[in-house]
């Protein structure tokens, strides 16, 4: 299957990030003819602050209902192509608290897969500028998997990408692909991006695919900016579809055949298993 991940420059008009969003996807869809298309991370709105971030978020209903207009705009670019629409992740209104969630459609237009971020971006960057994602958003506490063209996926977002427990997690439970929407910031981004996508293929030997924000972006009257570079890693680690600076997408093909091959000749869950039971033994 053909994988297109969609990189935006989106920010704090939700209108406009949505229209932005559609004409991506359906350029995607008319070059590449993509089974799947991924957006970034929060596409619908970065920056603007608190009121900003509220003002986007929107109540999730029961799988089968309506739902607000990213929600209905995704459901609806599934059912009219006939592909999987991964929505990266949107701002869910859950009460008291937001949650960064991701919404996947299938090619029908229903709801198959729901997944709000676990960890959440608690950091101080090299410039000494504190990113407090908790301060406003609830963390998830479940993993998501759905199936698309005959390949098992998995759902992360963003930060979660340094957890590598995470990802072995979403191997076990038969992922052979795994998705990355995020707002990378520049600082970070120029040094471990990269690093990291290509770490979490090698250690889970599945394909990795990256959508990115780039660009610059006001948040309280402070100019931030994202790193883009938006890609698709495969089971060995090599990058073989990217972003360059700007809006776009990238495409890749997902072949099992690379997946099953690289398993069969480096089977590291089967050593790994061996290395916990040896671990055990010694620490009895």
């Amino acid at each position: 299957m053909h994988l297109s991940v969609i990189q935006m420059n989106q920010g704090s008009d939700k209108a406009a990030n949505l229209a932005e969003a559609q004409r991506l996807i359906e350029a995607a869809i008319a070059a590449d003819r993509p089974a799947l298309v991924s957006l970034p991370e929060t596409w619908t709105n970065l920056g603007g602050g608190r009121e900003s971030r509220r003002a986007a978020a929107e109540v999730l209903p029961a799988p089968g209902g309506e739902g607000g207009p990213a929600y209905e705009m995704l459901r609806g670019l599934a059912r009219r192509h006939g592909i999987t629409v991964h929505g990266g992740s949107i701002i869910e209104d859950g009460g008291e608290k937001l949650f960064n969630t991701t919404l996947v459609f299938g090619p029908d237009g229903s709801e198959i897969a729901r997944y709000r971020k676990i960890h959440l971006f608690d950091i101080t960057a090299p410039d000494g500028t504190g990113y407090r994602e908790s301060a406003l958003y609830g963390a998830g506490t479940d993993l998501a998997l759905f199936e698309a063209g005959g390949i098992r996926f998995g759902c992360t977002i963003c930060y979660d990408m340094r957890f590598p427990e995470l990802y072995v997690a979403l191997r076990r439970r038969g992922a052979e692909a795994i998705l990355v929407p995020s707002n990378f910031t520049l600082q970070t981004g120029k040094d471990h991006w990269e690093a990291l996508l290509r770490a979490r293929a090698i250690d889970t030997q599945c394909w990795i695919a990256a959508a990115a924000s780039y660009g610059s972006y006001e948040e309280r009257g402070a100019t931030r900016s994202v790193y883009g570079h938006s890609l698709v890693a495969d089971p060995w680690g090599h990058v073989v579809a990217k972003c360059s600076d700007g809006v776009g997408w990238a495409t890749a093909r997902i072949d099992r055949a690379v997946t099953e091959r690289v398993r069969a000749g480096m089977p590291l869950l089967e050593h790994r298993d061996a290395a916990r039971a040896w671990v055990a033994k010694a620490s009895a």
